[in-house]
C-alpha cells in the first residue's frame, strides 16, 4: 500500500495491479474497471477492492454477458446492462444535469448505449434519441427542442460524422462528438469520422475516442463537476503538494 497525506495520490498494490484508490477524492469518481483482458477473477479482485477503498459508484465497463454473470455471482448486489455491456455497483445519486445522446443510425446504438449506461450510473440525467442523421435531417429538427433543453449534447456518429457538426451549429450547450467504426470502405474503421469531426466548423466541440462512448460520458461528468455545485462539493481540487 502506498497512500498519501490528503488520500488524493493513493494506490494499493494487489499484485496484479495497482488501483489508483486516490481518484474519487481527486475526480470525484472511482477508478473505472476496464473489462477486457482481464480474468474474472480479476475484474471481481478490482470491484470488491474498490467497494471497500471508495464510497462512489463502481463501474467495470465492455464486459460481455457471460463474464459479467460471474461476476455477479462472486459479488452481489451489483447491476448489469446489457447494451451498454457495463457492470454497476452502487449506483451515484440524480445530480441536476441533463445528457442528451444522439446519435445518426441504429447501427451507432452500441456506442450511444454505452454512453447512456455510463452516464447513468454516474448520476447524470439522461435522454436518448436515436436515428436522427443528416440523411433525412428534417429527423434532427425535428427534436431540436430536446437538444436546446441540454446541459450537454453527447453526438455519437460514424460514415462522415457530419451529424456532429450540425449539433454543434444548432445548439449552444457543450457538444461531445463521438466518431464510430459505423460505415462503409472510405469510413477507415472510423478514421474518416474523426478527423471530419476534429476539422468540424462548429467551433468547440469535444471530440473523444473512436467508439468510446465511454469517454464521452466521463467528459461530460467533468462539464457537470464544473457547473453543477452539487457535483462540484464531491471533490475540491487543490495543488498537488510537490
Amino acid at each position: 500500500m502506498n497512500s498519501d497525506t490528503d488520500g488524493k495520490y493513493g494506490f494499493d498494490d494487489l499484485g496484479f495491479a495497482r488501483p489508483d484508490i486516490g481518484r474519487e477524492a481527486r475526480q470525484g469518481l472511482p477508478e473505472i474497471v476496464y473489462g477486457p483482458g482481464k480474468t474474472t477473477q480479476e475484474i471481481t479482485g478490482l470491484v470488491r477492492h474498490f467497494l471497500a477503498r471508495n464510497s462512489g459508484p463502481v463501474l467495470v465497463t465492455r464486459v460481455e454477458s457471460e463474464v459479467a454473470a460471474t461476476v455477479l455471482a462472486e459479488v452481489p448486489d451489483g447491476t448489469y446492462d446489457r447494451a451498454g455491456r457495463l457492470l454497476c455497483w452502487r449506483r451515484a445519486a440524480l445530480l441536476d444535469f441533463r445528457v442528451v445522446v444522439v446519435s445518426a443510425g441504429t447501427a451507432d446504438g452500441p456506442v450511444a448505449a454505452e454512453a447512456v449506461a455510463v452516464a447513468s450510473a454516474i448520476g447524470l440525467e439522461v435522454e436518448r434519441i436515436a436515428d436522427v442523421g443528416v440523411a433525412g435531417i428534417h429527423r434532427l429538427l425535428a427534436v431540436s427542442d430536446a437538444l436546446h433543453r441540454a446541459d450537454t449534447v453527447v453526438c455519437v456518429a460514424g460514415m462522415e460524422g457530419a451529424l456532429a457538426s450540425v449539433v454543434g451549429g444548432l445548439v449552444g450547450s457543450p457538444v461531445i462528438a463521438v466518431p464510430t467504426s459505423v460505415g462503409y470502405g472510405a469510413n477507415l474503421a472510423g478514421v474518416t469520422a474523426l478527423l471530419a469531426m476534429l476539422s468540424s466548423c462548429a467551433a468547440g466541440m469535444t471530440v473523444v475516442n473512436i467508439d468510446s462512448g465511454f469517454s464521452a460520458a466521463m467528459a461530460a461528468f467533468r462539464i457537470a463537476r464544473a457547473s453543477v455545485p452539487s457535483a462540484a462539493a464531491m471533490t475540491r481540487e487543490e495543488p498537488r503538494p510537490a
